[in-house]
């Protein structure tokens, strides 16, 4: 089933475009927007991907910090004059492997299942792991796993997925 909310999934590689693609969805709905960044700036180099990422949003966006506790922080958000996006499930997934990574299969179906009831208008960016070679170590080949069933999990309920490549949309779902 389906979500009726107008719900969007963007999946595609690093430097693809998918945050951009998803910027314009959320900025072309003509609703209040929500940023949620599950990112955290460990260091310089991230510090920098986050700021670079907040200039190339522009201004009018509220923005939420949520690493770990996504689900509480979308349904605290919930409305339906709201777009909500949420970049990045990878960022996410990595996070949950790192603080609490028995959690990330009820935390994925609370998600999944939360974006099939929301009221709001969720656009959902993540990167696609799974086209490439597999993992040489075991949490690598977790973290593949991990985002792998969450990507089902999400695109199993959102109204539209879309893959970009090279700043392209190929829509496959919706």
């Amino acid at each position: 089933m389906t979500a009726k909310n107008g719900s969007v999934f963007v999946l595609g590689g690093a430097r693809s475009g998918k945050s951009g693609f998803a910027e314009r969805l959320a900025f072309e709905s003509g609703l209040e927007r929500h940023y949620v960044a599950t990112g955290r700036a460990y260091d310089d180099e991230m510090r920098e991907r986050i700021r670079a990422h907040q200039v190339q949003r522009g201004e009018g966006w509220q923005t939420h910090e949520a690493p770990l506790e996504l689900v509480g922080t979308l349904r605290a958000l919930d409305a339906a004059d709201r777009v909500i996006l949420v970049d990045c499930l990878t960022l996410w997934v990595t996070n949950l492997m790192m603080e609490a990574e028995e959690t990330i299969d009820a935390q994925s179906a609370s998600l999944a299942a939360h974006i099939a009831g929301a009221k709001a208008r969720v656009i959902i960016v993540s990167n696609e792991v799974g086209l490439g070679i597999v993992p040489d170590n075991r949490m690598a080949r977790a973290f593949r796993d991990h985002a792998g069933r969450l990507h089902q999990q999400v695109a199993a309920v959102a109204d539209e997925v879309h893959f970009v490549a090279a700043g392209l949309s190929l829509r496959m779902k919706g």
